[in-house]
């Protein structure tokens, strides 16, 4: 398979070209293309090419889709503090890009994967309890506006055929390991992140305030999962939501206290910031995850999990607590 990835350069794209190449991915890739606005790491002895590009140029999908790609990853995007700061940039990131790339990729090849990584963000204000997959969207910011006006576009791409079109709705991602993000949501891995590596952390929202979250290494497989699924799995919603756990910030930082202890649970310190608590308060935190655990989506275990994988696998350091 010839394989593209839009968004290769950052945290989750750069994961996601990572394990495409390697064994245990379920697609075996040929060759594969890495995309950004800076350009990608490039991989010893693997078959890859590199490429900065500015999607919003309209000559750009023609570079990224050509006569030889089979799937694309489109993981390119502009996150939530940005795209709420600076409408006009935002919504030509997350969603004029998407419509020329997929309109690319109509002309070029009905048989082409279009995997497009959507948010819980399209999502907010007044919802039920738990939500699925066909839970009307309210976005109540303009990422998540943007991208709830993409997944409508790709899936009537999907339902006419033009392109094998699959969404795949991302829970907040935690613990990212590196710096902070502008996306609102940043601090849900800063307070378990900061604190590991001797930092102090602010938590921007109360510790009463629920996140529906996954880890690195669960969203980048079922990410690759999602374009590896035969055609007629999604049926005519071509939309899933990725499966996660509903975790509070105390639950959060009671797990740090038990595997890192008081010395480095107590470097997390509160202070209320109403824009990114009105925007994350409107978030879902619970969901059904029938559907995605049925076509082989796989769900993390719990908040303790989670942050052992990430001082296994991000940090030089081992605790033996």
């Amino acid at each position: 398979m010839n394989v593209v990835v839009t968004g290769a350069a950052g945290f989750l794209g750069s994961r996601v070209a990572d394990y495409l190449l390697s064994e245990k991915s379920p697609i075996k890739v040929a060759k594969l293309v890495l995309i950004d606005s800076i350009t990608p790491q490039t991989r010893d002895d693997k078959p890859v090419s590199t490429f900065a590009l500015d999607l919003t140029d309209p000559a750009a999908a023609e570079k990224v889709i050509t006569p030889e790609t089979n799937i694309v990853f489109h993981l390119a995007a502009v996150v939530t503090g940005h795209a709420e700061e600076d409408f006009d940039y935002g919504l030509k990131v997350n969603f004029d890009v998407t419509r020329v790339l997929v309109e690319r990729a109509r002309h070029v090849s009905p048989k082409i994967r279009f995997i497009f990584t959507s948010s819980l963000g399209v999502y907010g204000g007044d919802m039920p309890e738990v939500l699925d997959d066909r839970t009307a969207t309210t976005p109540q910011n303009s990422y998540g506006a943007a991208k709830a006006m993409s997944e409508l576009l790709l899936n009537d791409y999907g339902r006419r055929g033009f392109v094998d079109t699959r969404v795949v709705r991302l829970p907040t991602v935690s613990v990212r390991a590196g710096a902070p993000n502008r996306a609102v949501t940043s601090f849900v891995s800063g307070i378990i992140r900061e604190p590991l590596n001797g930092q102090e952390a602010i938590s921007p929202v109360d510790e009463n305030l629920e996140s529906w979250i996954t880890s690195p290494y669960a969203v980048v497989r079922n990410i690759v999962h999602g374009g590896a699924l035969p055609n007629d799995v999604l049926g005519t919603w071509r939309v899933v939501n990725l499966p996660g756990i509903c975790v509070s910030v105390r639950d959060m930082l009671i797990a740090l206290r038990k595997i890192a202890g008081d010395d480095v649970a107590n470097l997390v310190r509160f202070e209320r910031d109403d824009f990114i608590n009105n925007i994350v308060s409107s978030l879902p935190t619970r969901f059904d995850n029938a559907r995605a655990l049925k076509m082989g989506f796989e769900v993390d275990e719990s908040i303790e999990s989670i942050i052992r994988m990430y001082i296994k696998n991000e940090l030089p350091r081992t605790y033996s607590r």
